[in-house]
């Protein structure tokens, strides 16, 4: 954790994290953590959660790992319960557990095209709706991470699809529904962020999947965790408190161009396509 704190940005707040343990939504907590925010962190696996939580603390901020499954109500509801008791309030959530593998639909088994929704889709309801009791009436954020996928028809990618698609229809109909409370409901949805546990996975085959995947971005690179991060700081700070029932891509422009097909096997036709866009 970087030692650069802005404690004026979220001073007095409390933010709770899913999927808080490594990656994208670990440096949100982080970024959270810098400017100010006490931070609970939950992940199905409490040691990875507690070991974010205690780079905080290390750092001089204000953090808890916690256990806890999106996919089981109960066990956010306890999760959010204790962050309550710790902390007094909440003021941010964010719903961050996903999940993903490389497979066409007929390569794919019903559970695992379930289980991707599940823990996306499923678990960003529970996250929310967990939450609604206890975050800040007005003032509270729900910020949900979503993904490109969710507007680009993917090739190996159904099940995410899916799942982001309904995540963003989520977000927005809480925002209408939750609105006149003072809660605001927002979601980000990032293209590929470099130096990812999902990234590797999506890009089996390393440097000939990257080239294939950033030549097809307009701004030639993929993001960084900060800055996937400092969009989530900006939202949760003052400056982002008119933003309502909207996912906001983050992505170098990939929306504006269209989609490709994550994974090492192309069709023929798909390759030489993706390889005429990589040397362009």
């Amino acid at each position: 954790m970087k030692e650069v704190f802005q404690p004026n940005l979220l001073s007095s707040k409390v933010a709770f994290v899913t999927g808080g343990g490594s990656g994208i939504n670990q440096r949100i907590a982080e970024q959270f953590a810098e400017a100010g925010a006490a931070v609970a962190i939950m992940g199905r696996d409490r040691n990875k959660a507690e070991a974010a939580a205690s780079l905080i603390r290390e750092a001089g901020g204000q953090a808890i790992g916690l256990s806890g499954d999106v996919r089981n109500h109960d066990q956010v509801s306890a999760a959010l319960y204790e962050t309550n008791k710790e902390f007094g309030r909440l003021d941010i959530v964010v719903a961050g557990a996903a999940g993903n593998f490389v497979a066409r639909a007929t390569g794919m088994s019903a559970n695992g095209f379930k289980t991707v929704i599940d823990i996306d889709l499923l678990g960003t309801f529970n996250t929310a709706h967990a939450a609604y009791e206890y975050l800040a009436k007005p003032g509270g954020l729900v910020l949900a991470i979503s993904a490109v996928q969710s507007t680009l028809p993917t090739v190996t990618q159904s099940h995410v699809c899916a799942a982001k698609a309904g995540v963003d229809m989520l977000i927005k109909t809480l925002a209408i529904e939750w609105g006149q409370t003072g809660i605001r409901c927002v979601g980000i949805a990032p293209g590929p962020v470099g130096d990812t546990e999902g990234m590797k996975r999506l890009a089996p085959d390393g440097k000939a999947s990257w080239d294939r995947i950033l030549g097809h971005i307009p701004s030639r690179r993929a993001a960084s965790q900060d800055e996937i991060a400092s969009l989530a700081l900006f939202l949760a700070s003052q400056g982002g408190q008119y933003i309502n029932g909207t996912i906001i891509p983050i992505d170098g422009g990939q929306t504006a161009v269209g989609s490709y097909e994550f994974g090492s096997m192309l069709d023929d036709s798909i390759k030489k396509d993706h390889l005429q866009a990589a040397s362009a």
